[in-house]
């Protein structure tokens, strides 16, 4: 049997290729479609403290400018290696990090081998927000303020207790950086999360802690907790009272806690660039700034290649510190 074969006119061709182009339209778009289902915002730290409250000001605002869902997932665990590291090595092009000061700048110089590279395995997006630090003690500690605070650690040494939300934590600097500053010496305890531990510190189990101001707020205000000291270069508003670490003697003394956006840097860069794009907006909107005001955070959104110049300061700053103090994981 013999096929024959009639060629087509050009009105016949440009037809079919005109069909076949639109029916291949919706698999292209699919595919340039980004996000096409709800991002997963994973925060390393335990609920509670300060990242989870952050986190959820900032994933409410996004889910509008990206058109999906952003919900948050606590991940803890071993100082937030184990959170950077599943999502590093995520391939859904759906799953971000809470990046933050101890994933990024403290991490690389405290742990002889990370399971993931802070500078290679993750693309800054926004820093969202700065945080600032307050020291507070229990309220039947015999201290009014950080000159008081110093004298009592000074005349019991080794004998008080603070605590962290682990080795290596924003916390667990700050208070090495208090007791640099102020020439004592008091025992760390390591927690798994913010959370967990200021349960321990309101129970009386601690003597202090630093931790950052929006997870501390409501207890100082409550008198849970009594704030000696801020981390802060002036007053802040909501504790117009309490003065500064600065204030009280220690000139030049600031702390404060930042939390940024990361997405692993094997995305495509249309994604990045999308993120990016919705990620700054939601951080300068009134909304996130509003929220974060009310528990004492700044709200920040700058941009990809600034938040990346800030991450290399922060390590630069933080690495003869962490030298000095001799931090070390748990269990080494």
């Amino acid at each position: 049997m013999r096929l024959s074969h009639t060629p087509l006119s050009r009105r016949q061709w440009l037809a079919h290729s005109a069909a076949a182009g639109l029916s291949l339209s919706p698999l292209l778009a699919q595919s340039e479609s980004w996000p096409n289902k709800p991002l997963r915002l994973v925060v390393p730290f335990a609920p509670g403290g300060s990242s989870e409250i952050v986190a959820r000001a900032v994933a409410t605002e996004m889910a509008k400018g990206l058109g999906q869902n952003v919900f948050v997932d606590n991940k803890p665990g071993a100082a937030g290696n184990i959170a950077m590291q599943e999502v590093a090595g995520s391939t859904d092009e759906h799953t971000l990090v809470l990046g933050h000061i101890g994933t990024l700048a403290v991490n690389p110089y405290i742990f002889p081998k990370l399971p993931y590279d802070a500078n290679k395995d993750f693309v800054p997006i926004t820093l969202i927000s700065k945080v600032p630090s307050l020291y507070v003690v229990h309220p039947d500690l015999p201290v009014k303020n950080l000159k008081e605070f110093v004298a009592y650690a000074k005349s019991k040494p080794g004998q008080l207790n603070y605590g962290s939300a682990g080795n290596g934590s924003a916390g667990h600097l700050a208070f090495e950086y208090l007791k640099m500053a102020t020439d004592t010496f008091m025992l760390h305890v390591p927690y798994r999360g913010t959370g967990p531990m200021l349960t321990d510190l309101m129970a009386g189990r601690l003597q202090a802690a630093a931790v950052g101001a929006p997870a501390l707020l409501q207890f100082i205000k409550a008198g849970k907790l009594r704030c000696i000291a801020t981390g802060t270069s002036s007053r802040l508003p909501q504790l117009p009272d309490v003065p500064t670490v600065a204030e009280q003697g220690y000139k030049g003394f600031e702390m404060t806690q930042w939390y940024g956006l990361m997405a692993p840097s094997k995305w495509p860069k249309a994604h990045i660039d999308r993120l990016e794009q919705e990620a700054v907006k939601a951080a300068r909107s009134k909304a996130v700034s509003d929220k974060l005001s009310q528990d004492t955070a700044l709200a920040v959104g700058n941009t990809r290649a600034e938040f990346e110049a800030f991450i290399k300061q922060e390590q630069a700053r933080w690495k003869p510190v962490i030298a000095r103090a001799k931090i070390v994981p748990e269990g080494v």
